[in-house]
């Protein structure tokens, strides 16, 4: 498709053909679509508009007609604008989803931006537990006591964690949920519940208070700021502006602290509890059972995204017993998908595969797996089944010693095993030691043994309409070439694969997609930046030769208005390669249940030969992704 120049015409024209100003409910547009809610649907509206001269494709999806423009949707939208006489909704409401999926994002959405600091502290428990065990006087300064009470503070005060992040999840004034929050961890309510549970009868407004305290829950704070969103929402819509800033915060926790702690509080926590006393019933009665379950499908719910659901469990756990053994197995399970990337790194005659090993096993060590399982064991899919019978059969064997976790683990793995030491529970550590030496080792004899299947899935760029070229070839006989660097670090993914039919089906162009692992697009070379879109989720640049790419980070991105991305360019813009153009919040995107994954595309692929991916599978800042042949 050529550019589009006759954007009044354009917009014209498809105006006319969807059925007029009166079947426009709403127009709205992301980087790429003009996205129209029509009041009824004409089956001939979709070819018609398909087949207008600058329209690349239509896409009828999620009760959206979305035609699908390119770069220059921004002043065909602008002209559809002075056509109809629309009131713009301010943001498109995301499908809302299963109640499952729902709760699995909210979990995610609470949980995640703050994990690494339970991590740190589990860590920090971790090293005093050794510290001690070397010199067993340390535990008697008064450093070991600093250190001590800085480890244990997330956790005390973790419904204020909650309460933040909660607070933006459900969009919710983030200071009045701290406030509320805070009263529940106050020293004086610590007090107050200590008298009732010693025999004291207190009441509140004639109703007798319980002595269930909230420093370290979950489940009370989290379904405070769920049950002030809604209070929050009516208070706004019934106090009169003058006074609202005073009063919406005041109603808000002479309302909501007292209702937490006559009702919400004890019941969410007598839930949370009977979870995990359910899950306890499991691993005291039959804890080859329970090591089994978890060694060996721990990694399975980390596939689908489900694996935040058991925190509030674990929690509960530590908080009520002051140790856990769902993280011991977890730790276990964990160890054993290092153990097939050790193996596949070891089998491997691909150096590329090899080196993939190497990235994604590091990542192991710290407790993160999904590089590993995406990158290399799923993958070839026999390292990821070698790594769950393993890690079942490590785990299995582990709980004949009963092993325990009794510090949190933020991210269980190998460097957290220390938090199994405790010395009333000398086996534990033994059982947590002998499960994760057979969850390292059998993967490893496994593969070397019956292989992983290389021949069968070798590493190959991904699919293009392109012919594949080895990088070798092309740079010796091709010389009139432009690279393109990857803008993010993450996994590969081959552009057929995008669960998109407009990007997999290369209508917009050819190209590869990222899936990230961290936050930052930078720039893939020295371009101009022409194009920005206004929620910020997507770029469009063209280099000093003419090449032009679209970044289009996510998957209906467009629908979070802009919330997860902060722009640190602006459109007419130079940068050169490596500049920083686009920070993002990947859990605020996957909490609405969104994809992360970011199509790069060459928008003008028809004016070159070809469009050459790469055969790498894990990028870093340095990674050359494309190569276009002029």
């Amino acid at each position: 498709m050529g550019k589009v120049r006759d954007y009044q015409q354009l917009a014209h024209s498809i105006l006319e053909a969807v059925g007029g100003e009166d079947n426009v409910i709403s127009a709205v547009r992301c980087a790429t679509r003009l996205r129209l809610v029509l009041k009824r649907s004409d089956s001939s509206a979709k070819e018609t508009v398909s087949a207008l001269p600058g329209v690349i494709t239509v896409v009828e999806s999620g009760g959206q007609f979305q035609v699908v423009i390119g770069q220059h949707v921004g002043e065909v939208h602008q002209e559809f604008l002075k056509l109809v006489d629309l009131e713009q909704p301010e943001t498109e409401e995301a499908p809302k989803g299963t109640v499952l999926n729902r709760i699995i994002a909210t979990m995610s959405a609470v949980f995640a931006p703050f994990v690494y600091i339970l991590a740190a502290a589990g860590i920090l428990q971790g090293t005093l537990i050794l510290t001690t065990l070397a010199f067993p006087a340390f535990a008697k300064t008064g450093t070991y006591e600093v250190f001590s009470f800085i480890s244990w503070a997330p956790f005390t005060f973790l419904p204020i964690f909650i309460a933040i992040t909660a607070a933006n999840h459900f969009k919710v004034n983030a200071f009045i949920a701290v406030a509320c929050s805070a009263a529940l961890v106050s020293p004086t309510w610590a007090d107050i519940a200590a008298r009732i549970t010693a025999g004291e009868s207190i009441t509140f407004l004639g109703i007798a208070l319980s002595g269930t305290t909230y420093t370290s829950s979950v489940l009370p704070p989290l379904f405070l700021v769920w049950i002030l969103s809604y209070v929050e929402r009516f208070l706004n819509k019934t106090i009169h502006e003058v006074i609202r800033p005073l009063f919406v915060p005041f109603f808000s926790m002479v309302l909501m602290v007292p209702l937490t702690i006559l009702l919400i509080g004890p019941i969410t926590t007598l839930g949370a509890e009977g979870i995990a006393n359910g899950y306890n019933y499991l691993a005291e009665n039959a804890p080859a059972v329970a090591g089994l379950i978890i060694g060996g499908f721990w990694q399975v719910i980390v596939i689908f995204g489900v694996h935040w659901g058991v925190t509030p469990m674990v929690l509960a756990n530590f908080e009520q017993y002051g140790r856990d053994s769902f993280q011991a197995y977890q730790t276990i399970a964990v160890i054993a998908q290092i153990g097939a990337v050790i193996g596949v790194i070891l089998k491997a005659r691909n150096k590329e595969t090899k080196k993939v090993g190497v990235s994604a096993g590091l990542t192991g060590i710290f407790g993160i797996t999904e590089p590993a399982i995406y990158g290399v064991t799923l993958r070839f899919k026999k390292p990821f089944i070698y790594g769950c019978i393993s890690g079942a059969i490590g785990a299995v064997t582990a709980s004949f010693f009963k092993p325990y976790y009794f510090a949190y683990a933020g991210l269980p793995g190998p460097l957290t095993l220390v938090n199994g030491i405790d010395s009333d529970y000398p086996s534990s550590i033994i059982g947590l030691l002998i499960g994760t030496a057979i969850a390292l080792i059998l993967p490893i004899v496994l593969i070397q043994v019956f292989g992983f299947g290389e021949q069968a899935a070798p590493v190959v760029a991904p699919e293009s309409t392109a012919t594949p070229v080895a990088k070798q070839e092309v740079s010796a006989t091709l010389t009139n070439e432009e690279t393109l660097r990857a803008p993010l670090e993450g996994t590969i993914v081959a552009l057929s694969d995008v669960p998109d039919p407009v990007f997999a089906s290369g209508a917009m162009g050819q190209g590869v997609a990222i899936r990230p692992t961290n936050n930052r697009v930078t720039a893939p070379f020295d371009s101009t930046v022409v194009m920005v879109a206004p929620s910020g989720h997507a770029i469009g640049l063209r280099s000093t030769s003419g090449v032009e790419v679209l970044i289009h980070v996510g998957l209906e991105t467009v629908t979070l208005d802009g919330k997860p991305f902060t722009l640190h360019v602006k459109e007419g813009e130079s940068v050169t390669t490596g500049d920083l153009l686009v920070t993002f919040d990947a859990t605020a995107i996957e909490a609405h249940g969104l994809e992360t994954i970011t199509p790069i595309i060459i928008t003008n692929t028809q004016s070159y030969a070809q469009i050459l991916p790469t055969d790498e599978t894990v990028t870093t800042a340095n990674t050359q992704i494309l190569t276009i042949i002029k």
